[in-house]
């Protein structure tokens, strides 16, 4: 019998957002947690993406609404109007999980909780074995992942998709069938249809093997992470790779150092990169050509200049800004940064600052190479480490704004990252900045 206990340590009063699409297994995991809500006297928020491409996803939303209300849980949703990404699935998933992060920084949640099952995991580890990928990338997806200030919990993965749909018709859980999931054009339905079946004819709990083959290499993969983060350090400077001092690396880390730098505008897209991509810049590192250049994909350059290799993005025309921050400030990317006399939220598009700590006026400006700020009891981070963190897309880091003091101090990353000078709002400030 399914139950999410043996696979999830509750504690009272937790507050947990669950990413939701109506379909059997995310309907599952709502039954499942309303059968445990009130032992352990959970807050339970619904968070529902209407990806506005089928007819059926206006019903499905509106079901997922009324089955909140009946069971008294709070329902968050958001519809997607429009697709820019040449890659929608890659595109979706960032919007999806944005808009979960919000919800989940709106209840101040510990907890945000998808419906990956077993399969999954299975279709994930192949696909990316079949296109190529490093130790992280063959690992597919762990079950709990660190956030900043929550954590990402996939309690369902020791369990197959035709079990959880075998939970619902017994607990008489209604759900939606997705009708693109039978299309053979994606490349997820392909190994669902073929080629799982072909591994459940052999062993059953070809799942569970697959689980313990992701929790080995994650665990080999921190290892490696630790011993790639030296190499950062030696070989990267003012976001360029130093090409003599790479060459002093084993190969397998060079390969991981290449990877992190291409993260910075592929994430974690399975359809563009792979490790066809590493070759082509391993090549041209070690080619004798003192100036060179390859193309990747989504008009992404590498270039190498004598000693100094490069990514960029070629088509973004590179734009700064610097202006005084007064009450009311329009930005190029279509933001506003407002100082207002109150404000009840306390995410990260709100700041508060006392002025005797920092010097005025302040200042809103763009990016600049090496640019770092002071955060809360973890010392200093890099900005492009956050944009990485928060998965923001290349072509939007140029113009995100950075509110530095008169000494040039980073005091606000909008949006994204608080520094060490912020205020809660039991503290003491006079300085109240709003993002939106």
């Amino acid at each position: 019998m399914v139950s999410i206990e043996d696979n999830f340590k509750f504690h009272k009063n937790d507050i947990i957002v669950v990413g939701c699409s109506a379909g059997p297994d995310s309907m599952a995991l709502v039954d499942m947690l309303l059968k445990v809500r009130e032992k352990y006297s959970l807050s339970l928020i619904v968070a529902h993406v209407n990806h506005n491409l089928r007819k059926q996803s206006v019903q499905e939303e509106e079901y997922l609404r009324n089955y909140c209300e009946k069971h008294h849980i709070m329902f968050e949703g958001m519809v997607i109007t429009e697709y820019g990404d040449d890659n929608f699935h890659n595109e979706a998933r960032n919007i999806r999980y944005d808009f979960f992060e919000k919800v989940v920084y709106k209840y101040h949640a510990q907890y945000l909780m998808t419906a990956h099952h077993g399969d999954d995991l299975v279709e994930t580890i192949l696909m990316r074995i079949t296109r190529g990928s490093n130790l992280n990338g063959y690992s597919g997806f762990k079950k709990v992942v660190d956030m900043e200030g929550y954590q990402i919990v996939r309690p369902l993965l020791v369990y197959t998709k035709q079990e959880l749909e075998e939970y619902d018709k017994i607990n008489h859980v209604m759900y939606y069938i997705d009708s693109s999931n039978a299309k053979d054009k994606y490349t997820r339905n392909r190994y669902r249809k073929y080629v799982l079946p072909f591994l459940k004819e052999e062993d059953p709990n070809v799942h569970l093997k697959y689980l313990k083959f992701s929790t080995v290499l994650n665990e080999a993969n921190q290892f490696i992470e630790h011993e790639r983060d030296k190499a950062l350090k030696k070989v990267i400077h003012n976001d360029s790779l130093e090409i003599e001092e790479f060459k002093k690396l084993d190969l397998f880390i060079q390969k991981e150092v290449l990877y992190y730098m291409m993260n910075e505008y592929y994430q974690d897209d399975l359809i563009l990169i792979n490790d066809k991509h590493i070759e082509l810049l391993l090549n041209l590192i070690y080619s004798n050509r003192a100036n060179a250049f390859v193309n990747l994909p989504n008009e992404v350059i590498a270039t190498k200049t004598y000693h100094v290799l490069e990514l960029k993005k070629v088509t973004t025309e590179i734009t700064t800004y610097e202006v005084e921050l007064s009450k009311y400030v329009e930005l190029p990317n279509h933001h506003v940064i407002e100082q207002v006399d109150e404000l009840l939220g306390s995410g990260n598009d709100t700041c508060r600052l006392l002025s005797t700590e920092i010097s005025l006026p302040l200042t809103v400006r763009t990016r600049k190479f090496g640019d770092r700020m002071s955060v809360k009891g973890n010392g200093t981070k890099k900005i492009k480490d956050i944009f990485i963190d928060k998965k923001v897309k290349a072509s939007e880091r140029d113009l995100w704004p950075v509110v530095v003091d008169a000494k040039g101090v980073i005091v606000w990353l909008p949006g994204l990252k608080k520094s060490k000078y912020d205020k809660k709002k039991t503290e003491s400030y006079d300085i109240i900045l709003k993002y939106s």
